[in-house]
């Protein structure tokens, strides 16, 4: 089935992973619209469902938590505009050293809808060590204990928190694929195919595919325009076995 066919036959239900101008470091915006640009941009979609997930605190370029009030009235404001999009105030919090395994503190989960999580190069995550991974060739023996350091922060951040989605594992941190997806089937934990990074590719989606998980497609826009794409994941996951019924936010037309 060709991506034209795709699109004639399902369509994405809801985007939970997208960011906004929140996702800034000083004078910088990782995000590029404001909440009601995505919002509209969903609405023109057809979307009926769209969350709002800044990265978390500790990233470089993450969201202050004071701000969260002003992010609720931001989203307020966009339904008034377009009633027909759900939209739900999330965040995605960085997998990091830290006593629940997040830069998001348990204190701090209920000013959200839901918390997805992730590997990103952040401080507290091997972030240097990582990012040397991919890119210089690395000890078979400490390439190993990385990955296997990395994969217990993982089961440790699914286990202790109530964790929505993982985002895109794999892509930025080598990782044990059977560990994480028992784990995420364990913990009832999505598993995302994420439009903008190479993992998990189609290899990687056979592993969580042979465990008893569920899928989500998620856009990961920084750019409003990038709001709702999910062709590409859709035709990917169908290459690894993954049936759309299988994926959360794909409704067959």
């Amino acid at each position: 089935m060709d991506l034209e066919q795709l699109k004639k036959r399902f369509r994405l239900k809801g985007d939970y992973h997208t960011h906004t101008v929140y996702s800034r470091m000083w004078f910088y915006l990782h995000g590029k619209g404001r909440v009601i640009d995505n919002v509209r941009a969903a609405a023109e979609k057809g979307l009926t469902e769209l969350g709002i997930t800044d990265h978390g605190p500790w990233d470089f370029y993450g969201l202050d938590i004071k701000r969260i009030p002003e992010m609720r009235r931001d989203i307020a404001q966009a339904v008034k505009e377009f009633p027909l999009v759900s939209v739900f105030l999330g965040v995605e919090a960085d997998i990091v050293d830290s006593p629940n395994g997040l830069d998001v503190s348990p204190e701090d989960f209920g000013r959200f809808d839901y918390v997805n999580a992730g590997y990103h190069y952040v401080p507290h995550s091997c972030m240097i060590r990582n990012w040397l991974s991919f890119h210089i060739p690395f000890p078979k023996a400490a390439k190993e204990k990385l990955r296997r350091r990395n994969t217990d922060r993982i089961v440790k951040a699914l286990t202790h928190n109530n964790i929505r989605i993982l985002t895109h594992p794999g892509d930025k941190a080598f990782i044990d694929e059977h560990e994480v997806a028992r784990v995420c089937a364990e913990t009832g934990t999505l598993v995302e195919i994420n439009v903008r990074h190479r993992h998990p590719d189609a290899e990687d989606l056979k592993i969580y595919a042979s465990y008893d998980n569920l899928f989500v497609i998620s856009s990961d826009a920084h750019k409003p325009e990038n709001v709702g794409r999910y062709l590409k994941c859709l035709e990917l996951a169908l290459e690894a076995g993954i049936t759309p019924d299988r994926i959360v936010n794909i409704v067959d037309q």
